[in-house]
């Protein structure tokens, strides 16, 4: 009787099906709520499913995690041109700042929904 080796555990990533791909680019997507005008709409829209999903699926888990981090970074990083506004520099910041937001959050997602883990740049890691 011949035993068979297990095979080596796989990444969240590579066992995530395709309703987790879809949730875990919810997660980033609908941090452009935020952009819409919802007041903290970027970190209210990625903790909604996060809370909903993460016990669900690793994947999931992981990018509400890395959506969340990212999104309460940037609107750190939102107060504080507005702050240098004031002294001019935060209007060249501005909108640096919301188009990168807007740039990596579409990245992200397209990665997501291809099943792969995407880690942002920028980031401060609040939830880990």
């Amino acid at each position: 009787m011949e035993i068979e080796p297990t095979p080596p555990a796989k990444e969240p990533h590579q066992l995530a099906s395709k309703d987790s791909h879809t949730m875990g680019m919810l997660c980033h997507l609908l941090a452009l709520c935020g952009l819409l005008g919802v007041p903290l709409g970027n970190i209210i829209g990625p903790l909604v499913v996060w809370l909903i999903k993460r016990e669900e699926c690793p994947f999931v888990d992981a990018c509400g995690k890395e959506a969340l981090n990212f999104q309460i970074s940037m609107t750190i990083y939102l107060f504080a041109s507005v702050l240098l506004a004031l002294v001019v520099i935060g209007f060249v910041l501005l909108p640096v700042i919301i188009i990168t937001n807007l740039v990596l959050t579409v990245i992200a997602s397209i990665r997501a929904s291809e099943g792969t883990h995407y880690r942002y740049p920028l980031t401060i890691r609040f939830i880990k």
